[in-house]
């Protein structure tokens, strides 16, 4: 039998990590559209977070993104951080935005590009040693267009030589997180397309690399969770990157095109005990039409549902379906609980938090959405190039 009682306490321990570039303006790559109140400054972007953490509670960690949160003082935004409530957790590189990686960064042809690159990657280190975060996330638009385009092991020699280098620097308690994507902006090769690449260098690092998946960078059908599984299996998951995507990295809310798909997730990670690990639960998505603060605020309770169903799973019952060769049995354990009407525990869980039983509805009574859009008048809002 499942203890509510249990559920409960692994959920009041879940952290899920909210992006600071979730907050700004975004849009698809023909227009990036602006809406009123929209954070103008990194202080504004956590001020936004504090919001979405006070009315879910499992939300105290925000990601950055280098340049577009850069700031003078990086301890002073962490101690805002921390008067907010809230830490800084992963750094996000920058080098697809600079006309000189039109090529590649790390990856490029040419040298200077390179050396330009990996500066910008150990200024990131940099950067979280100021800041007191733990990981270190990078992504590289890297690739090629056409075939004969570039060297295809050559580049992988220069990326293997550029994360060495980082890895190098980082200091004791510091991670690589290494993400993939299979295909954009490069159409004929990425040079980290997947999970297998991904690890691949990881594994040649040492035990402080490990992989990121991004729900939305897989060919369409391709069984996440079971890259979820082989990398928990290996200690080689170092986190999420959770959003939805309809037909490309979309960016949507994490949930919003498969909840089926979130709950088979979260359950590997259930299984192999992630909620308890140094895995990061970290959104990426872009809100480009919807209001940002509930958009967050509606990611994280589908993570939070998801959850709560996966830790509902019996794991004797299904184990005696599986080693019994109980096909239908075994699926029936699982779609039980995925059917489970998880609200009124959720509902109990909050009160017992102090929350909301609707967090949403919560938020909307603030008062928090008018207070930004009277206040943060003139200035720049920040988006994907602030």
């Amino acid at each position: 039998m499942i203890d509510p009682a249990a559920v409960k306490a692994a959920l009041k321990r879940q952290r899920i990590e909210t992006p600071s570039w979730a907050y700004g303006n975004s849009g698809t790559r023909f227009k990036v559209f602006a809406q009123q109140g929209v954070p103008r400054t990194p202080h504004e972007k956590l001020e936004d977070a504090a919001r979405v953490h006070a009315h879910t509670g499992i939300a105290p960690t925000v990601a950055l993104h280098i340049p577009w949160d850069k700031v003078d003082d990086y301890a002073e935004l962490a101690a805002h951080a921390k008067a907010l409530g809230l830490t800084l957790g992963a750094i996000n590189s920058n080098v697809f935005q600079d006309d000189d990686y039109m090529l590649g960064s790390v990856t490029n042809p040419d040298p200077a590009v390179r050396r330009k690159a990996l500066g910008h990657l150990l200024e990131c280190v940099d950067i979280m040693d100021a800041t007191g975060s733990r990981d270190l996330k990078l992504w590289f638009s890297d690739g090629t267009n056409y075939p004969g385009q570039d060297d295809i092991r050559a580049r992988q020699d220069r990326l293997a030589e550029a994360l060495a280098a980082v890895y190098g620097r980082l200091g004791g308690n510091q991670h690589i997180l290494l993400e993939y994507k299979l295909f954009e902006p490069a159409f004929y090769t990425m040079d980290v397309p997947d999970w297998g690449t991904a690890y691949a260098h990881c594994l040649k690092l040492g035990p402080k690399a490990k992989v990121v998946v991004d729900t939305g960078h897989h060919a369409p059908g391709t069984n996440i969770e079971f890259i979820v599984a082989i990398l928990l299996r290996e200690d080689k998951l170092g986190g999420f990157d959770f959003n939805s995507r309809f037909y490309a990295d979309d960016d949507l809310m994490v949930g919003a095109a498969d909840p089926f798909q979130l709950f088979r997730i979260m359950y590997e990670v259930v299984r192999a005990g992630g909620l308890d690990s140094e895995i990061v639960f970290m959104l990426d998505q872009c809100h480009n039409i919807e209001p940002k603060i509930p958009a967050i605020i509606r990611s994280v309770l589908n993570i939070q549902a998801a959850t709560a169903k996966a830790l509902l799973v019996d794991s004797g019952a299904l184990s005696k379906a599986q080693q019994a060769g109980d096909v239908l049995g075994a699926n029936a354990v699982l779609m039980d609980a995925y059917d489970t009407d998880v609200r009124p525990l959720l509902a109990e869980l909050r009160e017992e938090m102090n929350l909301r039983q609707d967090p949403l509805a919560s938020y909307r009574e603030s008062g928090w959405a008018g207070k930004i859009v009277n206040e943060r008048v003139g200035g720049r809002q920040a988006g994907w190039d602030a």
